[in-house]
């Protein structure tokens, strides 16, 4: 944790405020002690950490992914797969999961009105947004490799007459220009009084630096024009929609060539973002990109993509604008946390309310909006294309009859045909349940009660869900999910309202052990914060009883209401946890 101590300065002490300074921008961001990362896929881990600074608690997500490649991807996805339209981003990754594993943020500035995103969009070489050439763009290389700078771009459409300037793609044209709408925008164009749309077909994706050509089947006016499978629109205002009629009438041939600049063309993604953030492994303090003062310099919840020099892809989602929980960052204050995080590269996603993080569709990170978890343009996702094994469905697996614990849910998802071999491998290390089988793409489950044929419990300690896969493109993937097996804690029961007394300890709930272990009983609130740690002791068989004053940590008597008790239970066979809500009355 950093302190801060000031003190008067005597004037022409420059330096000396300069070096207190930077020791308290050193503090600033200084991790906590045994921050740990959570394994969410082998590759693929997660970090929650909480920085103490000077102007209150920060909380900081971290992702961490190989780089992109083999089963690894990083890609812009966009909300329900068009330009227009908005999404949260835990209903962006269900979508997804279809074709992936995924994990990740969310992704660029967007337009508040038809949530078209602010910057390029280009998925697999195919681009669906042009880049604002004023902030960073972010590519992805084919290597797997960031690349975070300006991009500008350039198009033109032609007729039977001369080549003439193209002013957007997939967004309204501005007063008598012309712009190109593709099935990505969505399933038609949208109002625009005064408009002229001509619609071509056949029409192919749009790749930079191509031709594309196609027919004029269809004029219309005023927008709303179905943008049909295959083809595409083209929309205009003003002179532009008098050239359009005069220039590409039913029955003419188009021709259309988008441009991007040195490079980006060969780029498999891309997505807008901004400012720059890391350049060769240094924080930049000032990117001079179009960003007003008011995105960069408040601390606010905030979003970055980011790169380490092994190519691994780190993900950061700072939660902000929650006074006692996490204040956010400023810009250059979250570029100073990349660097601590090992990036050499990295840029900024949009920050504020629609800062989010998720992994398979389940919220990580604790969105500053009002409404909770925001609707976003799009999302940029890790993807992992390998065998996934979800944590089963019980930490401890626990068949003693009190209705805790008594099943464990398994299963794995393939996202390609595969052969897959899954397996239940007992604490003894011999295979309980084995099956190997050629799986069409989808989700598997099955189930263990951790109990013999007679009924008696299994060999109790660590088990293993083994899962190893071999895809319809040769490459291999394997899951390991370990539980255990330990039937030593059971039948906790606590009255629903419990008296407490001051000065006088109370019987509160019992419990049974079946095997001797070391128990730790505490009293927490209903929302997690210990209330009072009760004691540890070694416990041998039988029935035991959990005692308490009704005092908290400081010795002070608490409220009434409702509370939470956790025995734990640690042995040769593990771990084990139970927990019971009673009501305190005093």
């Amino acid at each position: 944790m950093s302190v801060a101590e000031f003190r008067y300065l005597p004037a022409g002490s420059v330096l000396l405020r300069r070096v207190l300074i930077a020791v308290l921008l050193a503090g600033v961001l200084a991790p906590p002690a045994g921050a740990s990362p959570q394994v969410l896929i082998p590759g693929l881990t997660y970090t929650r950490q909480v920085l103490f600074t000077p102007h209150g608690p920060v909380v900081v997500h971290v992702l961490v992914a190989p780089r992109p490649g083999g089963l690894w991807g990083l890609h812009p996805v966009l909300s329900d797969g068009a330009i227009s339209g908005r999404q949260r981003l835990t209903g962006i990754e269900r979508q997804a999961s279809a074709g992936a594993t995924v994990a990740g943020v969310n992704g660029d500035f967007f337009n508040a009105a038809d949530g078209r995103p602010d910057g390029i969009v280009m998925q697999n070489r195919v681009l669906h947004s042009v880049p604002n050439s004023a902030r960073s763009s972010i590519g992805i290389e084919p290597n797997g490799t960031l690349d975070v700078r300006h991009a500008a771009w350039n198009a033109f459409w032609q007729g039977r007459g001369q080549r003439r300037p193209l002013t957007g793609l997939n967004e309204p044209a501005n007063p008598g220009g012309i712009t190109l709408y593709t099935p990505a925008w969505g399933a038609a164009t949208p109002t625009a009084a005064g408009a002229t749309e001509a619609v071509v077909y056949p029409f192919a994706a749009v790749t930079p630096g191509a031709d594309l050509s196609g027919n004029v089947v269809q004029f219309t006016q005023g927008g709303t024009t179905p943008i049909p499978a295959g083809g595409a629109v083209l929309s205009a205002t003003g002179g532009s929609a008098q050239k359009l009629a005069a220039e590409a009438p039913p029955g003419a041939r188009v021709t259309v060539r988008y441009l991007l600049s040195s490079g980006w063309a060969d780029d498999v993604d891309a997505i807008g973002g901004g400012p720059l953030l890391v350049r060769n492994g240094k924080a930049v303090f000032r990117a001079f990109e179009d960003f007003s003062s008011t995105v960069i310099a408040p601390r606010l919840a905030r979003t970055a993509v980011g790169q380490r020099r092994n190519g691994s892809i780190v993900l950061v989602a700072v939660d902000g604008g929650q006074v006692g929980y996490s204040v956010g960052l400023t810009n250059y204050e979250l570029a100073r946390e990349l660097v601590r995080l090992g990036c050499i590269t990295g840029s900024g996603l949009e920050p504020g309310n629609s800062t989010t993080m998720a992994f398979d569709g389940q919220l990580l990170n604790r969105p500053s909006d009002p409404g909770g978890e925001r609707a976003i343009a799009e999302g940029l996702l890790v993807s992992y294309s390998g065998v996934y094994a979800p944590s089963p469905s019980e930490p401890v697996l626990s068949p003693n009859g009190d209705g805790v614990g008594e099943r464990e849910q398994l299963s794995y998802k393939v996202v390609r045909p595969s052969t897959v071999t899954a397996k239940i491998v007992g604490a003894d290390g011999v295979a309980r349940f084995a099956q190997t089988a050629q799986q069409a793409p989808g989700t598997y489950k099955f189930s263990s009660t951790g109990t013999k044929s007679d009924g008696k419990v299994d060999t109790e300690g660590r088990w293993h869900w083994l899962v190893t896969a071999v895809d319809d493109l040769g490459r291999q993937s394997a899951a390991d999910q370990p539980f255990w097996l330990n039937n030593t804690l059971g039948n906790l029961r606590a009255p629903q309202t419990a008296l407490v007394r001051a000065g006088r300890k109370l019987t509160i709930a019992t419990f049974t052990l079946t095997h001797a272990a070391k128990v730790t009983t505490r009293v927490e609130s209903t929302n997690g914060v210990v209330v009072r740690k009760l004691g540890t002791a070694s416990v041998g068989v039988g029935n035991a009883s959990v005692r308490w004053d009704g005092r908290d940590r400081r010795g002070n008597l608490v409220y009434g209401g409702r509370y939470v008790l956790r025995v734990r239970a640690q042995n040769q066979y593990g771990p084990s946890d139970l927990t019971q809500t009673f009501l305190a009355h005093r």
